[in-house]
């Protein structure tokens, strides 16, 4: 994943920073708990599309 669009790249649900899990190709919103894939190098940004992380999950 390109950092600089790391950068720019938002919570579509809270406006906030997302965190990047390489291991599983998500983009990771640490309030929301919401993961976003990633898919063919393309993030994902629908809420729809999105995954609810599980309460045993942990966040980086």
């Amino acid at each position: 994943m390109d950092t600089k669009l790391l950068d720019i790249l938002a919570c579509p649900v809270c406006k906030g920073t997302l965190v990047y899990n390489k291991e599983n190709q998500e983009l990771i919103c640490k309030l929301d708990r919401l993961a976003y894939p990633i898919r063919d190098d393309i993030p994902v940004m629908l809420e729809d599309e999105a995954r609810q992380l599980s309460p045993d999950e942990e966040v980086e």
